[in-house]
């Protein structure tokens, strides 16, 4: 927390941009950690009242359709597990590449790839997040990520690490 000019209290998400590369991986795990956390209300905290996504072809803006759109996407996306890689940062600028396991209802695997670009408020909180991803379904075999739901642990493999 800080404060403004006129002396009112502003609620900031350290670290603050600009952006060095240890800064942004930080940030890139804040990230990855919040969305295993699967807490949409939580996770909606981390942008601004009026951010703005595309997420593959849907488009949301403000805090309310953010946790709307993760409550829809973890009622289908069961088990869910996700790992972010920083891939690079400039500024108020962070691009991550990410993978993430899931099944759905019928007990059926998918491993999404994608990328995201990420613009940040002077204050860390999340004003941009654009996201490309693409869907492969895998066998129950091919799942690599397998550690108990949540956070990952910090001797799990990143993507790098796992080939991805």
């Amino acid at each position: 927390m800080g404060r403004d000019a006129t002396g009112e209290i502003v609620m900031t998400r350290p670290p603050l941009p600009p952006f060095t590369e240890e800064t942004a991986r930080i940030k890139v795990r804040a990230a990855e950690d919040g969305w295993n956390g699967r807490d949409p209300a939580k996770i909606a905290l981390a942008y601004t009242a009026d951010s703005i996504w595309r997420n593959r072809a849907e488009f949301v803006q403000g805090r309310s359709d953010i946790e709307a759109f993760l409550t829809r996407k973890w009622a289908r996306e069961l088990d869910y597990r996700l790992i972010k890689e920083l891939w690079a940062c400039s500024g108020n600028r962070i691009a991550v590449r990410f993978a993430y396991e899931c099944h759905d209802a019928d007990g059926n695997w998918f491993r999404s790839y994608g990328n995201e670009n990420w613009e940040f408020h002077a204050d860390g909180l999340m004003q941009r997040r654009i996201a490309s991803i693409n869907d492969l379904s895998i066998s129950e075999a091919e799942r690599k990520f397998h550690w108990p739901l949540g956070r990952r642990p910090d001797d799990h493999p990143g993507l790098s690490e796992l080939g991805l």
